[in-house]
């Protein structure tokens, strides 16, 4: 039934998505850029439910999970993070990964919709501690099409150059507000 949904919702907005993925992955941090608006969470996921074979998890601040929403974010693969806990993210993300088969999260480094040079790196760590590799994928909406960009980052712990190559496979790709973009 996702689907089906997600492929009505894709074509209803207009949107093409490239359904190949950059090679079989069954364990991956996926970093989703670039972030600049609100529907990228809508898109993003019909996108995945309609032509990706991948359980996505996202990330979501735990103040969101009330009923009814917080019903329809775990439904839709949301993972509460409580942020006023005292905890180590990462080590508890990156064990998440180690004990399960497939595990696909998504990230936005950006960590808002607005211009920030200075993505947050817990997606980077999460990765190198789990061994697993970073996968890109992109909305553009300047083409109106979405998918995974072909190089998959496996992270070298050298995290400034890492993340500048990530930064520079989006430089051609326009979120829905091109001036908030990556740059």
């Amino acid at each position: 039934m996702k689907k089906i949904v997600g492929k009505f919702f894709i074509k209803l907005m207009g949107w093409k998505i490239d359904p190949s993925l950059p090679a079989e992955i069954k364990k991956c941090v996926l970093v989703m850029g670039p972030h600049t608006s609100n529907w990228d969470y809508f898109i993003g996921m019909m996108a995945f439910w309609g032509y990706y074979d991948v359980d996505l998890k996202q990330l979501i601040k735990s103040e969101l999970f009330f009923p009814p929403l917080g019903w329809v974010l775990k439904g839709m693969g949301g993972v509460p993070v409580y942020r006023n806990k005292k905890s180590n993210m990462t080590t508890t993300i990156a064990n998440m990964y180690k004990q399960a088969n497939e595990l696909t999260i998504a990230f936005t480094p950006e960590g808002t919709r607005s211009y920030n040079p200075s993505w947050k790196k817990g997606f980077y760590y999460i990765a190198l501690e789990a061994k697993v590799p970073i996968v890109l994928g992109y909305l553009d909406y300047k083409t109106k099409i979405g998918g995974m960009l072909p190089l998959i980052i496996h992270p070298t712990g050298n995290v400034e150059k890492d993340i500048e190559i990530i930064k520079t496979q989006y430089k051609d790709i326009s979120g829905r507000y091109p001036e908030q973009g990556i740059r």
